[in-house]
């Protein structure tokens, strides 16, 4: 819209201009495989999974009040609201009321938490974001009965111990209640206008930001099922209607978020639990004492123990049929409705005799309309009469075909499995190449998509396993989560317009150039800064490995071997550093891909040919030596920079493509050191070191460190109470 562009174009032009991106990168991908997800062949599947999925009760619509981008003029699911903000252009989201499409993916809520234990490949962060997401609660459902009516308020609570010390009730904003409990009362317009406040602020604050506690009397009240109390009910912004059942029963004295609240607006506060070694005053308190103890002023529970009193509160609330024993999630379902033109469209119909209609699978795709037209054809669908006006599949009258499309998430959600038959025209996966190929062994992707793309995945994987399509539970086996770019403070992104394009840099440098800087300024997992000085350092150093192979290409043409059992001293040094420098660089690639280290390795290899070889290479080092550091060198670096180490393998004589040269074999009895040094430290200072046979024992060590001079003088006459290694 920006740009007056028709997104299909946009799209196909960004798809090919970053193609030959890659492909000048020099990255092996397998082209055949290829998908665009925008395009119908792609996209008609994923409407056939979602007739599917409905006709399995896994899809729904309902009236819902939605987060509202109104510069993307679209809906966004929780999940993409970042700091009250959308997630694609930073604008602040607002509440809207409207119908739209979920998927139920609460209907695998304990699946996707028990199964997080299996991701032991993943990094233990993204597991506990997802766990947290999920949010599994087990306590107390309780009704409390509004006072002189029908309705009853429904809490959830972890701590039903501590019921005997309710003091209020506080409702989320977005309670079904309200309007019922405020009707006709002269708080009615303060609570109307508090809400309407409060659902703006909730919106523009971060996800993980405690508001300031602000609340409103509704004039109503509801009873205590346990001891007969009155209790006022009030709207509190800190109040969440996505956790339990967005009414808290309020125990100021056994919950912070309740204390502070009942002291501004001076409620009462009665502890009800007495934590070991204390006794708690109301007036005393001046904060609220959230640990178990035992049961105080509680009737017939009073004296009980916390964790005693929750089973049986519990066992009173079931027999007496007020509360039952309750499971709790914080995640929702997928609302997947999008209002605007860029989608895959929704495969429903909508007839005023028939009800919802899924469009007829021999119909699919139901495909964006004017693909090929520049000019007015990407508006939003509910503006394109052409498209929506349709008949009805089951009665033949007139009929209205959905607008709505799917979040884009939908499609990335399955992608992955997709690409194991992507030519594939009689269904969306062919079970046999699916079973071969998934799970994932390895996946990348940034931790932004921890909660977004990452649960998207698991629960689709899920929903393809048990339409049939797949027979595993998890899509990804080990998880990498690198780190974003960042450029002038600022994530490196379109939107802000800071990205420095790959092919300027591969223009000026060289495609090797560019990967190594890429490799070597961060490890994966952090962020990199980026910094032009850095590429030049990278140019720098490919031109001096260069020049070393230049320098010594007369070792490449000699056939002389050597026994390299029986080195000097020289030479030995090289051979170690040579057989050192394999460890390092297997070890860093294979364990956590940390190229940075690798590369950083190599540079100290090429460092010590430079400072071994001298101006007469052949008088300092054997041929050999020489021959086999720079070899290494050239394999050693072949991941990171082909283009360069393979011109490297042709210019010093190999006739073996070095593609099909195996991974160089570390000597480990060479790369022993023969000496080390060990560090002392005392009180978490470095005090002294000292140099020690390489395979020397703790024990040995012990005794050398407490014989140090210097470490004693530190020591002071005394032993030491704790000994690490």
């Amino acid at each position: 819209m920006k740009r007056g562009i028709h997104p299909a174009s946009w799209t196909y032009d960004n798809i090919d201009y970053m193609r030959d991106q890659l492909k000048a990168m020099g990255l092996s991908y397998d082209w055949d495989r290829e998908i665009a997800t925008c395009n119908p062949k792609y996209y008609r599947w994923e409407q056939l999974i979602f007739l599917q999925m409905l006709e399995k009760g896994l899809v729904y619509r309902k009236e819902t009040t939605v987060n509202w981008c109104d510069d993307c003029k679209t809906v966004l699911a929780r999940e993409q609201v970042i700091d009250g903000a959308c997630w694609r252009c930073d604008q602040q989201v607002i509440p809207k009321t409207m119908h739209g499409w979920f998927f139920k993916i609460t209907d695998y809520t304990e699946e996707l938490l028990q199964d997080l234990d299996k991701l032991t490949g993943w990094p233990e962060k993204v597991v506990t974001m997802q766990r947290n997401w999920i949010g599994k609660s087990q306590g107390l459902a309780c009704d409390f009965q509004v006072e002189d009516a029908k309705e009853k308020v429904t809490i959830f609570t972890t701590r039903p111990d501590t019921i005997f010390g309710v003091t209020f009730m506080s409702l989320a904003v977005e309670h079904p209640l309200i309007d019922q409990l405020i009707k006709g009362r002269e708080q009615e317009n303060k609570v109307r206008s508090f809400i309407e406040k409060t659902l703006i602020e909730k919106q523009r604050a971060s996800a993980d930001q405690e508001p300031e506690k602000h609340g409103v009397f509704t004039g109503s009240y509801c009873i205590n099922p346990f001891n007969g109390e009155r209790v006022p009910i009030y709207v509190a912004n800190f109040v969440l209607m996505e956790y339990g059942t967005g009414a808290v029963m309020a125990v100021p004295a056994h919950d912070q978020r309740d204390f502070e609240f009942a002291v501004k607006y001076k409620l009462p506060i009665r502890p009800v639990v007495q934590p070991q070694g204390t006794e708690l005053s109301a007036t005393a308190m001046e904060t609220a004492s959230e640990e178990p103890g035992t049961l105080i002023d509680s009737g017939d529970f009073t004296g009980m123990a916390s964790a005693e009193a929750k089973i049986r509160i519990i066992e009173r609330a079931e027999a007496k049929e007020f509360g039952k024993a309750h499971i709790t999630y914080r995640l929702r379902d997928w609302g997947i409705s999008r209002q605007r033109y860029w989608g895959a469209p929704i495969p429903i119909i909508y007839c005023e005799k028939c009800g919802i209609q899924p469009v007829p699978e021999d119909q699919l795709p139901v495909v964006l309309p004017g693909a090929d037209s520049p000019d007015g054809a990407h508006v939003p669908l509910h503006k394109q009469e052409d498209f929506y006006t349709t008949t009805c599949p089951k009665c033949g009258d007139c009929a209205r075909r959905e607008t709505d499309t799917m979040d884009t998430f939908v499609e990335s959600s399955w992608y992955f499995a997709r690409y194991t038959s992507p030519r594939n025209e009689q269904a969306p996966l062919d079970k046999k190449a699916a079973a071969y190929w998934l799970s994932v062994d390895q996946y990348i992707g940034g931790v932004e998509h921890a909660i977004l793309h990452l649960l998207y995945s698991r629960f689709f994987t899920r929903v393809l396993r048990d339409l049939g399509y797949l027979e595993i539970d998890e899509p990804f086996t080990n998880l990498l989560t690198q780190g974003m770019v960042i450029k002038d403070g600022a994530k490196m992104s379109k939107s802000k317009g800071n990205v420095v394009d790959p092919s300027e840099l591969i223009e000026k440098y060289g495609a090797d150039t560019t990967r190594l800087f890429s490799l070597f300024a961060a490890p994966p997992e952090r962020d990199l800064e980026w910094n032009a000085q850095g590429v030049d350092g990278s140019s720098r150093f490919l031109n001096r490995v260069y020049r070393l192979i230049h320098q010594h290409l007369d070792c490449f043409n000699e056939n002389t071997a050597s026994d390299f059992s029986s080195l000097d001293t020289r030479n030995n040094q090289l051979y170690r550093k040579t057989h050192q420098t394999i460890a390092r660089v297997t070890d860093s690639i294979e364990k956590n891909f940390h190229f940075n280290t690798a590369i950083s390795a190599v540079m100290e290899l090429i460092n010590q040919i430079s400072a071994l070889s001298g101006d007469d290479p052949k008088n300092a080092i054997e041929s050999a030596v020489i021959r086999e550091a720079l070899e290494t060198t050239v394999l050693l670096l072949f991941p990171m920079v082909p283009h360069f180490c393979a011109e490297m393998w042709q210019l010093t004589g190999h006739d073996t493509v070095l593609d099909h040269m195996p991974w160089p074999e570390v000597n480990t009895e060479a790369a022993r050191e023969e000496e080390i040094t060990i560090v002392i430290q005392v009180n978490g200072k470095v005090r002294s070191r000292i140099q020690a046979v390489a395979d020397i024992d703790n024990q040995q060590i012990e005794k050398m460190a407490l014989a140090d001079e210097r470490t004693n003088q530190f020591l002071q006459g005394k032993s030491p109470k704790k000994l690490l290694w």
